[in-house]
């Protein structure tokens, strides 16, 4: 006979409550770090032109034509601006919010493997500080188009910030460059979790748009975007990893945190028992002018039969000790 087997009990949905924090705190942490690990200048443009160098030597400099085209042309240039501008901050979000509404049973894959993918990006930021193509010296070739297009936008002279706030971003932070890393997480998620033949050839459209983009504008060099590719797919390999260990860890934690939260409670003394309406706890003493205590009887009464026979007996006694 078969042994029946119970089916896994089905995963609660996440809360928006929780994620939220959660998605905050990592973001908080990045951002932070990002501003932490700024190198050496002078180690950064030794980084940037050690890329640049290669990408010649291989015949993979594509940064050079395309940052021409969008140079010379404003009618490319100011919308590539814009979206290097604004786009992984909108995209991304909003493909995190669909899959956390229409595809929760894969969210936290997706969600822990962006996460793992951005903390992997900062150590490359930590260990390899980089000086984009947009900020070697012009014998190079290259043009800063957010500085010639900012008149058009928001930022400044220095990368997507708004102007003035130049000195709250890492301008060395380019390789991995997570721009096409966060665009390609997007257009996996997009394409496989995509119905419409349109939505999921948009999967495949931002990427590659956001690969035009980041060199076009000079922000990046190829083997930037390279990086960032490597960064999503090492991310994509530990997210399973991750998130057992994450699941072992609160595990680990709750019961604890639920010993603690349950000995600070006060002792429930009844116990969840109840009393009816006229009954008393065995043992009780009650007030003499409680009018249930007064209308009650003493004893049980005797029963007549012997009532009489023990008020003949008494009158009979007394009547031999007249006699006597």
């Amino acid at each position: 006979m078969p042994h029946a087997t119970t089916a896994p009990a089905p995963r609660p949905r996440p809360r928006w409550w929780t994620e939220l924090p959660l998605l905050a705190l990592v973001y908080a942490a990045y951002s932070g770090g990002r501003l932490l690990v700024r190198g050496d200048v002078s180690t950064a443009v030794d980084h940037g032109l050690s890329i640049l160098h290669l990408e010649q030597a291989l015949f993979i400099n594509f940064e050079h034509p395309l940052n021409r085209l969008l140079t010379a042309h404003s009618s490319i240039g100011i919308p590539a601006d814009f979206a290097y501008a604004s786009l992984h901050y909108l995209v991304t979000p909003a493909v995190l919010i669909w899959m956390f509404r229409r595809h929760s049973e894969a969210y936290r894959r997706a969600r822990t493997w962006l996460m793992t993918s951005t903390m992997l990006g900062l150590i490359g930021f930590t260990l390899m500080p980089t000086c984009p193509p947009r900020l070697l010296a012009a014998g190079h070739g290259f043009v800063d188009t957010m500085a010639q297009y900012s008149s058009y936008g928001w930022w400044g002279t220095e990368a997507s910030a708004p102007r003035g706030m130049g000195g709250m971003t890492n301008q060395y932070a380019a390789m991995p460059s997570l721009h096409v890393g966060w665009a390609l997480w997007c257009g996996i998620l997009i394409w496989r979790h995509g119905r419409h033949p349109l939505i999921r050839a948009a999967g495949i459209a931002y990427p590659l748009i956001t690969l035009f983009v980041v060199m076009g504008t000079a922000n990046h060099y190829f083997l930037d975007a390279v990086a960032g590719a490597a960064v999503m797919g090492f991310g994509a390999l530990l997210a399973r990893p991750v998130t057992r260990l994450a699941n072992q860890v609160r595990a680990a934690v709750l019961p604890r945190f639920a010993r603690v939260t349950g000995a600070t409670k006060s002792p429930d003394v009844s116990a969840g028992c109840k009393t009816s309406a006229g009954e008393r706890i065995p043992g009780q003493r009650t007030s003499s002018a409680d009018p249930t205590d007064a209308a009650a009887p003493a004893g049980p009464p005797a029963p007549a039969d012997v009532t009489t026979a023990s008020a003949g007996r008494s009158i009979g006694g007394d009547a031999a000790a007249a006699a006597r």
